[in-house]
C-alpha cells in the first residue's frame, strides 16, 4: 500500500521518538528534546547512540545507524514498511488511509475476524486455569513448561464440548457466521444441523501473524483421538502454506543476531526459545512449502531445517531440500540439522540443555550434502551403467534449480565430487570381482562405513619409540570424551612425529570447540552402558568428515587395551593417561640426552660424567618397565 507523503508527515509528527526508541533503550536526557543511551545496533560500553523529538530522528555515532521512528520500528522488530507504518498510526489514533472501497471492505472483514480469533485465545486460556482444563495444564507441566511459559506463549484448552466456544463467542456479540468463517466453528453440509466448536479436548497453541495477532489455532489432543495434531482451516486471515508458527517472535529475534531455526513441532519451537534461541520457527502441520522457504528466506540467508533424529525426521530433510532446490537463490541456501537418534529439539534440551542445541548447529550440514545424499547414497557402482546412472541422477536433480547462476554452481559442485568418487581407491569403489556389488561410502555427506581396523592397524605396527602411547593416549579421547577437555593443553603438548598421529591429534583438538561444556567424566565413563554421547558423536561425525574415521577407530581399541576401567574411581583415565604421557614425554626425549652424556663421557672421563650417564641408561630401562605394564 502506498502512502501519501502528507499522511507520513503527520504520523511521524504525532510519534515520540523518544517513546518508541525508550521501549527498548534506556535513554537519559541530555538537554531539551534530546536523549542518550547505549546503541541497540551493536555493542557498545559508552553511550553514543542520540535520539532528538524535535527533528525526530536517531543517529549512533559508533556503526552510523540513524532514521525515523519508522525506521527505528522496522530495524529493530523485524516489520516491513506498511506493518510499521499502521503499528504506529494505531499507537497514536492515527486512521490508516484506504486506497480503494474493495480495499477498506477487506480490511473491515479481516479486522472483524480478527477481533473473533482474539476473543476465542482469550477463552481458551481461561479455560486452562479451570477445573475442566486440569489435564491440558497437567500435560503442559509433565512437558517441562512452567506457568511463565505457557502464559508467555497464551497456551490454551478447549474443552471436549459441541458448543462451549460458539456459546461463548455469541454472549460477547459474535455472529455464527463469522465464529465459522475464522474458523473456529464446522457447519455440516446438512443444513438442518447446527454449528459445533472444531475444537474439542485439546490443548490450544495460538498462532499469529507477522505482527503477534492471534489468527488461527493448532490443537494437540489430550488422551485417544484423531489426528494428533488439528490446525485451523483456510480463511481470509489465516494461509497455513504463507506462515510459520512464532514467526512474528523470529522477526525480532534475527534483529539481534538470533539463528533461525525450523523445527518440527509447536512445542520444539517453544523448548528452542525458552533455551534463549528465540529465531525458532515451525511449519503448521504441513510440510515446509514454498511460501514458508520464502518468508525464513527474509529472515536469513541460510536457516537451520531441524528434523527429529528418525526416519520420519530424514525423509522431512529430504523433501526440504527438494522444495528447495526450484527457488534457490544466489545467496540463499539451507543448513541441516541432524538430531541424535531418538531425540527432537524438546527432549535434547531437557535431557543436555540448551548446549546441545548449539553443538548440533555447529555439526548443521549444507544443502549441497543433502542433493549429493539423495543421488549416491545406497546406490551401486560396480559397472559402468550403475556409475552412470547415479551420476545421472545427481545431475538430474541439479537441474531442478531455476537460478542459472546457481544452478551452474551446483553443476560444477556435483561433478568435483564425482570426479573425487572415481579418483578415490579405484579399486575399493569401481572395482571388484564381476557381479560384486558395491556401494560408494565415504565421501561428503555419505554415512561413515562400518571400520574395519585392519589398515590403520597394519600402519601400527612399524612404529616408532612411544609411538604405542602415542596412539593409546589419542584414542583415549575418542573413547572417553570428557578427557578431551581436561587434557587438550596436555594433548597439545605431546611429542606425536607420526603423520596420522599428528591428523588425528589436529581433528581432536578441532573438534573441541564444537563440544559443549561441563562434561561430566562418571556420566561419560558411563556412556558405552547408554549408547554414545553427543560428544562421542560430535567427534565421530568431524572425523569422519575429514577422513579420520578409520585411523581413530584403531586408536580408540588400542586405549582401550591399554588402560584399565576402575569401577570404583571415574577418574581412572585420566590418571593413567598423565601418566603414561609423562613417560612418553621422558622416553621421547632421552635417546638426546644419553647422547649428550655419552659424548661429555668420551671427552671427558671423569667418575661425576660416569654416574650421569649411569642414571640416565637406568632411567630409561625403568620408564620402558613401568610403560609396558601400563599397556
Amino acid at each position: 500500500m502506498a502512502f501519501s507523503p502528507a499522511f507520513l508527515e503527520e504520523l511521524k509528527a504525532r510519534v515520540s521518538l523518544s517513546d518508541v526508541v525508550g521501549r527498548k533503550v534506556a535513554l537519559k536526557r541530555r538537554s531539551g528534546s534530546e536523549y542518550a543511551g547505549l546503541c541497540p545496533f551493536h555493542n557498545e560500553k559508552t553511550p553514543s547512540f542520540t535520539v532528538n523529538d524535535k527533528k525526530s530522528f536517531f543517529y549512533c555515532f559508533g556503526c552510523h545507524e540513524k532514521g525515523s521512528a519508522i525506521d527505528f520500528v522496522m530495524k529493530t522488530e523485524g516489520l516491513s514498511f506498511p506493518e510499521t507504518v499502521e503499528k504506529l498510526a494505531r499507537e497514536v489514533g492515527l486512521p490508516v488511509p484506504q486506497s480503494t472501497p474493495q480495499e477498506r471492505e477487506r480490511a473491515e472483514r479481516a479486522s472483524t475476524l480478527q477481533e473473533v480469533v482474539e476473543l476465542a485465545a482469550r477463552w481458551f486460556q481461561k479455560q486452562l486455569r479451570l477445573p475442566v482444563g486440569r489435564t491440558g495444564l497437567d500435560y503442559l507441566r509433565g512437558r517441562g513448561l512452567s506457568d511463565e511459559t505457557i502464559d508467555d506463549f497464551r497456551l490454551g484448552f478447549s474443552p471436549d464440548s459441541r458448543d462451549g466456544l460458539i456459546s461463548a463467542l455469541k454472549r460477547e456479540g459474535a455472529t455464527m457466521d463469522k465464529i465459522v468463517e475464522a474458523g473456529l466453528a464446522i457447519q455440516p453440509d446438512d443444513a438442518g444441523r447446527a454449528p459445533y466448536d472444531r475444537f474439542r479436548g485439546r490443548v490450544m497453541f495460538p498462532i499469529n501473524d507477522r505482527r503477534g495477532r492471534v489468527i488461527a489455532f493448532g490443537g494437540r489432543v489430550i488422551g485417544p483421538g484423531e489426528p494428533k495434531y488439528l490446525n485451523s482451516p483456510e480463511t481470509p486471515l489465516f494461509h497455513k502454506g504463507a506462515n510459520l508458527y512464532c514467526l512474528d517472535r523470529a522477526r525480532v529475534a534475527v534483529t539481534k543476531d538470533q539463528p533461525v531455526i525450523v523445527a518440527e513441532g509447536y512445542m520444539d519451537v517453544i523448548a528452542l526459545h525458552v533455551a534463549g534461541f528465540t529465531g525458532a520457527v515451525a511449519p503448521l502441520g504441513t510440510a515446509l512449502t514454498e511460501g514458508q522457504l520464502a518468508e525464513v528466506w527474509k529472515l536469513a540467508d541460510e536457516p537451520y531445517l531441524c528434523f527429529d533424529g528418525d526416519n520420519a525426521g530424514r525423509r522431512a530433510a529430504q523433501r526440504g531440500a527438494e522444495r528447495a532446490l526450484p527457488i534457490l537463490k544466489a545467496g540463499k541456501s539451507l543448513r541441516f540439522i541432524a538430531m541424535p537418534a531418538g531425540e527432537d529439539p524438546d527432549s535434547l534440551i531437557r535431557a543436555r540443555g540448551p548446549e546441545a542445541i548449539q553443538g548440533v548447529l555447529k555439526l548443521a550440514r549444507p544443502l549441497a550434502d543433502i542433493v549429493w545424499d539423495l543421488g549416491t547414497e545406497g546406490k551401486p557402482t560396480d559397472t559402468p551403467e550403475r556409475r552412470a546412472a547415479l551420476q545421472r541422477d545427481v545431475l538430474q536433480r541439479v537441474d531442478q534449480i531455476a537460478d542459472p547462476a546457481v544452478r551452474d554452481a551446483y553443476r560444477a559442485e556435483m561433478r568435483a565430487r564425482l570426479n573425487k568418487m572415481r579418483q578415490a581407491d579405484g579399486q575399493a569403489f569401481w572395482g571388484g570381482t564381476p557381479g560384486q556389488r558395491r556401494t560408494f561410502r565415504g565421501q561428503p555427506g555419505a554415512p561413515a562405513a562400518p571400520f574395519p581396523p585392519g589398515a590403520a592397524a597394519r600402519r601400527m605396527v612399524k612404529e616408532a619409540p612411544g609411538a604405542r602411547q602415542v596412539w593409546a593416549l589419542l584414542g583415549a579421547f575418542v573413547e572417553r570424551p570428557a578427557l578431551l577437555h581436561q587434557l587438550n593443553e596436555e594433548a597439545g603438548q605431546l611429542p606425536v612425529g607420526n603423520q596420522d598421529a599428528v591428523r588425528l591429534l589436529q581433528g581432536l583438538l578441532d573438534a573441541l570447540s564444537l563440544l559443549p561444556e561441563g562434561v561430566d567424566p562418571a556420566a561419560d565413563a558411563a556412556a558405552a552402558e547408554t549408547g554414545p554421547s553427543l560428544e562421542a558423536e560430535v567427534i565421530a561425525d568431524h572425523l569422519r568428515r575429514n577422513g579420520l574415521s578409520e585411523i581413530a577407530e584403531a586408536a580408540r581399541l588400542r586405549a582401550r587395551a591399554f588402560f584399565k576401567d576402575d569401577p570404583a574411581d571415574p577418574e581412572a583415565w585420566l590418571t593413567q593417561w598423565r601418566r603414561v604421557a609423562r613417560h612418553l614425554n621422558q622416553l621421547v626425549g632421552r635417546p638426546e640426552q644419553l647422547e649428550q652424556a655419552r659424548a661429555a663421557f668420551a671427552e671427558n672421563p671423569t667418575e661425576e660424567n660416569l654416574q650421569h650417564l649411569q642414571s640416565i641408561l637406568d632411567l630409561q630401562r625403568r620408564e620402558r618397565i613401568e610403560a609396558g605394564s601400563a599397556a
